[in-house]
């Protein structure tokens, strides 16, 4: 998996816009946020995830490179131990609309409110 061409942080640290072949990914940290490969959120085996809730004012307050392969980023909730390979970048990127849905469908039937739904 090549790395994305560009990342960029907007300056009210809201929207990471991700560039793959030519092609713009804006992706909210929320749903960075709620969607880290961490263990945390993923959990250590299938259907351990843990739902993340109360993450709509997230902000990304730093982004580190890991080698040539992925980037941490660091939240204002303190959260920072997932490793953003450019893989999963890219499945996040052009995944976007089914796993945003599937996620408010989960806090929803979970009974938490957002202001999307």
């Amino acid at each position: 998996m090549k790395a994305p061409s560009n990342i960029t942080l907007n300056k009210e640290k809201t929207l990471l816009t991700v560039t793959f072949d030519d092609k713009e990914y804006p992706l909210t940290t929320e749903y960075l946020r709620t969607h880290s490969p961490s263990a945390e959120v993923v959990g250590h085996g299938p259907r351990q995830e843990t739902l993340q809730i109360g993450k709509e004012n997230v902000t990304i307050t730093r982004i580190e490179p890991t080698g040539n392969y992925a980037i941490i980023l660091f939240f204002s909730d303190g959260h920072d131990s997932g490793i953003y390979s450019w893989e999963h970048l890219y499945n996040l990127a052009t995944e976007y609309d089914i796993r945003w849905q599937n996620y408010l469908t989960r806090l929803k039937d979970a009974g938490h409110s957002h202001s999307q739904h």
